[in-house]
């Protein structure tokens, strides 16, 4: 048995709480997961895990042994790249997780070149609107924008994105061109709720003529509401209401004419971009030059 082999596939268990997801999750199968962390016990001479059909859970053993187990790791993890002179000498398999639309407008056309500098390294890239669990599901590091909650990660922030108003072409057509904040009582806008069902996120706007404080309207009618962003960007380009995205987002939207920026006095606050990631000691070399290539490339952005 390869013990650190066995210690790696452990942790992954234990973080997501299945043999099935792990084994899925390390291209391995279901029946070779089992085996490992078997061996693992038998080894150690304990329980690890309590197995039910419905469910994997630490024992206190398991707990105890998991701690030290993910802190060993990430000290190999490290060591295996703690002296490399290259940025080819680095490798290994990245986990990441950001909006839609950054990975789409963003990230992704740039990747080619990081993986060009970087070929050792393995990319699995999540662009998903659902708050992933950045532990449970086995992240290295996850793309987040808004304001954070206290999540107990480690958040390194990349600045922040300006907002914009914008209907299109379609809508002017119909409500017409909102060209003061007074008109916003005419016009509606395209709502967005992460849980279809919920009370959508307000109109929120800076006055420039009040100051810089941040203010909502939560009047302001909405016939349509989506969960998504591509969704919020897709109903503006079809006439169905004002949305407020960074702008960064609508660029390319907003050179072609698809877009039309309204209210630029009653823009939202700009959003923070941050990336979190786990509380280790040391974190992958992979992870690290990741990171500061997103740093780099967010910097044209802020």
């Amino acid at each position: 048995m390869n013990k650190l082999e066995a210690m790696q596939i452990f942790r992954r268990v234990a973080e997501l709480s299945s043999f099935t997801r792990a084994a899925d999750s390390l291209g391995l199968p279901k029946a070779s997961v089992s085996t490992s962390v078997q061996q693992l016990e038998n080894m150690l001479g304990t329980r690890l895990l309590h197995r039910t059909t419905r469910k994997v859970q630490l024992t206190q053993d398991g707990i105890t042994f998991y701690e030290r187990c993910r802190d060993l790791l990430s000290d190999v993890e490290e060591l295996e790249t703690l002296f490399a002179q290259t940025p080819s000498a680095i490798h290994g398999r990245l986990r990441v997780d950001m909006p839609t639309g950054i990975a789409k407008n963003l990230v992704i056309p740039q990747l080619p070149a990081f993986l060009e500098q970087h070929p050792g390294i393995e990319i699995e890239l999540s662009s998903t609107d659902r708050r992933v669990d950045l532990v449970q599901d086995g992240f290295d590091c996850v793309m987040r924008i808004g304001v954070l909650s206290d999540s107990g990660l480690i958040a390194r922030s990349l600045g922040e994105f300006d907002m914009v108003n914008c209907v299109s072409p379609a809508y002017v057509a119909r409500y017409g061109m909102p060209a003061h904040f007074d008109d916003l009582d005419a016009h509606v806008m395209v709502g967005y709720a992460t849980t279809l069902g919920a009370r959508p996120y307000p109109f929120e706007y800076l006055d420039d003529e009040a100051g810089a404080n941040v203010y909502s309207l939560r009047m302001l009618k909405a016939i349509v509401t989506v969960n998504n962003a591509e969704s919020y960007s897709n109903a503006c380009l079809a006439g169905l209401g004002i949305i407020q995205v960074p702008r960064v987002s609508a660029r390319d939207h907003l050179r072609d004419g698809s877009f039309i920026e309204v209210l630029p006095k009653w823009r939202a606050r700009p959003m923070p971009v941050s990336l979190l990631y786990p509380n280790r000691r040391h974190l992958p070399k992979r992870v690290q030059v990741f990171m500061d290539w997103l740093s780099v490339l967010m910097q044209a952005y802020r």
